[in-house]
């Protein structure tokens, strides 16, 4: 038996067990921009969740051996694309994701990276799935036995494997100072943090992502925006802005923005209801 626990559509808990979805939480969020524009989805609740993740085990085999790990660009700009953009520009050398049946993962292709991070976010616990992890490469995933998901090990071993521009995605605030310690203690290294999943984060939790990330996306907080709008170096997007906090963040966001031909602005931009 595999047993998938994800966050998902408002950070609602969702059980995913051999390929059925068995359990449905509440979503934090009644609406999201992007899951109308994408699937037509104009109130978020457990039947739409459920629709949604069955659809996504359909579609491109989530959470299951039929899981496609390549795929070309799904928004026009999310963290998985800007992650796709900088290594098919040779702008970092790895990403450290995360992957259902594999746990943390290093990522070098551009496809793998929009395939892994696109259409699946807030991973919190997975099992191993074999036909995934022959995918992705047992030599690029953290523990195959355990599929653990730990991002500082996750960078651990990127450095033990030689890369030196490790690009790594974090949901735990917890991490972010041992993120950087690590950084400082390896001179030759340089690691660019990519906030992801910021829904419901406190107001502590937000101006820590601002003290130690190079990237932040807001998702459907309230403070990430209120800080960003503030103190950012650059913004992208109104519905769900991506934030650039360094000039390296700065740098990434422009190259993506550039590869995409430019932002259009939105007549009448919707944000996440309620921000939380």
């Amino acid at each position: 038996m595999d047993e998938h626990v994800i966050e998902a559509m408002g950070k609602a808990k969702v059980v995913i067990r051999d390929g059925k979805v068995i359990e449905i939480g509440d979503s934090k969020i009644e609406y999201c921009p992007l899951f109308h524009k994408h699937r037509g989805i104009e109130k978020i609740d457990k039947e739409a969740i459920k629709n949604n993740m069955e659809f996504r085990i359909e579609d491109f085999g989530m959470c299951s051996p039929s899981r496609v790990v390549s795929m070309k660009d799904f928004l026009s700009f999310g963290i998985s694309e800007i992650f796709s953009t900088l290594l098919d520009e040779n702008m970092i050398d790895c990403a450290v994701m995360v992957c259902e049946g594999c746990g943390t993962v290093i990522i070098t292709e551009s496809e793998m990276a929009q395939g892994v991070g696109g259409r699946v976010s807030g991973l919190v616990k997975t099992s191993p799935i074999p036909e995934i992890m022959e995918k992705i490469g047992k030599e690029n995933i953290l523990n195959p036995e355990t599929v653990a998901i730990n991002q500082v090990k996750g960078i651990e071993l990127a450095i033990k494997q030689g890369f030196k521009n490790i690009a790594v995605t974090v949901t735990n605030t917890d991490e972010l100072k041992i993120i950087r310690e690590i950084e400082k203690d390896n001179k030759d290294v340089a690691i660019y943090i990519f906030a992801v999943h910021t829904t419901g984060l406190d107001e502590e939790e937000s101006k820590k992502l601002f003290d130690y990330c190079d990237i932040i996306t807001a998702c459907a907080s309230k403070p990430i925006r209120e800080i960003g709008d503030e103190i950012a170096t650059k913004k992208a997007g109104e519905s769900i802005p991506i934030y650039a906090v360094t000039k390296k963040g700065e740098e990434f966001l422009s190259r993506r923005i550039e590869k995409i031909g430019g932002l259009t602005p939105k007549k009448d931009p919707k944000s996440p209801k309620p921000l939380l």
